[in-house]
């Protein structure tokens, strides 16, 4: 589940070192917010906060360089015309950038209106950026995974499978042979965009991996800094089962790509069997590397059943 609004207090707190913003108006109502049905709707954080316009109504209104100037070149009943449009579009925070001083009326507005104003001598574009960026992080669909994320060749790779099939050790080994680390146990998915999900590692597991008999294991102290991630896009499913499991509910050759739903997305997944003697970590990698090519257009299976064909026509012709 994602959270439905955020109050413009919240906002101002968590990046008034980073964006080293001044709040000059609209005290009254601190705890303004995001309206509900904007933030359901917005297709992306790009939706929820951008430069003035009358057009786009419930979003932080940015006023840049352009934008002041564009309000102090009225004068009168335009000036006053111009300021009060934008309360009609009841924006939860209007940000000043660029050292920008608002104009007196604006800065009057907002605390009539109860519209909290920031000042900032950050550039407007970064601002931007940088409230894009936390509202795309904040808003997005959510889940919890039990698993194992990983960097594998480039690629985010989750591994999963009923607990003591030793996925924990499988990590493990694939660190060692040069991968990294995202997430131990419980991975926190975010759907980012129409197309990506992205997998965090919570904050009490950041670096953390736990082996049976062994215990729990500071990868980064271990193998250093390049062993862990901090977030990888979700591309790959790799599902551990028992051989018996294997044999009775999936098919040897698969003839189409596996996908699992993932926070609505479909995700492509392999199946791999753990049984004696198996090097599941080279096994995965294989995976990796066939996903690799898969997602390049490359289809091993297909290229096989269309060279079968062709063998089969050309024995018939023989016949003939």
């Amino acid at each position: 589940m994602k959270p439905t609004s955020i109050s413009a207090d919240r906002l101002f707190e968590e990046h008034r070192e980073r964006l080293r913003w001044e709040w000059i108006a609209g005290h009254a109502h601190p705890e303004r917010r995001f309206d509900e049905t904007a933030v359901r709707d917005a297709q992306s954080s790009a939706d929820l906060v951008g430069y003035l316009n009358y057009i786009h109504p419930y979003r932080v209104q940015l006023v840049g360089r352009r934008e002041v100037a564009y309000l102090s070149q009225a004068s009168g009943e335009v000036l006053d015309r111009r300021i009060s449009r934008i309360v009609t579009l009841e924006p939860p925070v209007i940000i000043v950038a660029d050292d920008q001083a608002p104009p007196d009326r604006l800065v009057a507005m907002c605390d009539r209106a109860e519209i909290p104003l920031f000042v900032t001598r950050e550039s407007a574009g970064h601002v931007i950026d940088v409230v894009r960026a936390y509202l795309a992080q904040l808003f997005a669909n959510r889940t919890t995974r039990h698993g194992v994320f990983m960097d594998i060749l480039g690629l985010g790779v989750l591994l999963t499978g009923e607990s003591g099939l030793g996925k924990s050790e499988l990590g493990l080994e694939l660190i060692s042979r040069g991968h990294g680390l995202v997430a131990d146990d419980a991975v926190d998915l975010f759907r980012i965009s129409q197309t990506a999900i992205e997998g965090r590692c919570p904050e009490l597991l950041l670096n953390l991996l736990e082996v049976r008999g062994i215990g729990l294991l500071d990868i980064k102290a271990i193998f250093g800094e390049t062993a862990v991630r901090r977030k990888m896009r979700l591309k790959l499913i790799v599902h551990l089962v028992r051989k018996e499991t294997m044999e009775r509910d999936f098919e040897r050759l698969p003839y189409e790509p596996l996908y699992e739903d993932v926070l609505g997305m479909p995700v492509r997944k392999a199946i791999i069997a753990v049984d004696a003697g198996r090097n599941l970590a080279v096994l995965v990698e294989a995976a990796v590397r066939n996903t690799v090519l898969q997602l390049r257009g490359i289809d091993t299976y297909r290229e096989f059943v269309e060279r079968h064909q062709r063998a089969i026509e050309q024995g018939q012709h023989n016949d003939d």
